[in-house]
């Protein structure tokens, strides 16, 4: 369903300024560009001043792609607001501004708060940072509060966070250093090559 009644489009500039919100760090250029809207269906609630979009919602505003099962977006009487994104999982995904890297975090809840500039993953939350195409930092916890202004994030894991890959729920991160000035970057290591084999049992003795 796409977006062109006028109330519809109502609910759709909550979603808009919600989405400005998302940092300094994040791509300027995002906040000038159309923002595009799907769902199987929007409720939008004027004196609320609510939107929920509901199945299969896809968000895209210049470099922000955001997915989930639901979207609810409010907006409070000083102009903040406050989103929440469910999913199995939700997800975001958001261009950093003038350098070639993107911010991806899925959990099964993500929240948006423009009044304090962060965005919260909650459940199964998974923070990812590319360069590029290459995955540069990697963090899985219970819950992630990346902060856009700051470009800080904090990880908590807990009883949450435990699955049959992580039976201790702690945090986990994989961090890659950054390279010193003129240092060669090394490439990444190339897959492993798979041979086929004609044969049930070749090469056994």
């Amino acid at each position: 369903m796409r977006l062109r009644h006028p109330k519809l489009l109502t609910g759709c500039c909550l979603v808009a300024g919600l989405l400005l919100a998302t940092a300094a760090s994040a791509e300027k250029a995002d906040r000038n560009l159309p923002l595009n809207a799907e769902a199987d269906a929007l409720r939008y609630d004027d004196a609320r001043q609510t939107s929920v979009f509901t199945g299969n919602v896809v968000i895209t505003k210049g470099t922000i792609i955001i997915r989930g099962a639901r979207v609810e977006v409010r907006q409070d009487a000083q102009g903040n607001q406050f989103g929440t994104v469910n999913g199995n999982p939700g997800f975001f995904r958001q261009k950093r501004d003038g350098v070639d890297e993107f911010i991806e975090g899925t959990a099964q809840r993500i929240e948006y708060d423009s009044q304090a500039d962060t965005v919260r993953f909650v459940g199964d939350a998974v923070l990812k940072r590319f360069k590029g195409t290459q995955l540069n930092d990697e963090t899985t916890g219970s819950v992630i509060v990346y902060n856009n202004t700051t470009d800080v994030f904090t990880v908590d894991g807990g009883v949450a966070s435990r699955t049959a890959g992580n039976p201790t729920g702690r945090v986990r991160a994989m961090l890659t250093p950054v390279p010193k000035e003129g240092a060669p970057v090394a490439p990444p290591a190339p897959p492993a090559t798979l041979r086929p084999s004609n044969q049930l049992g070749e090469g056994q003795q």
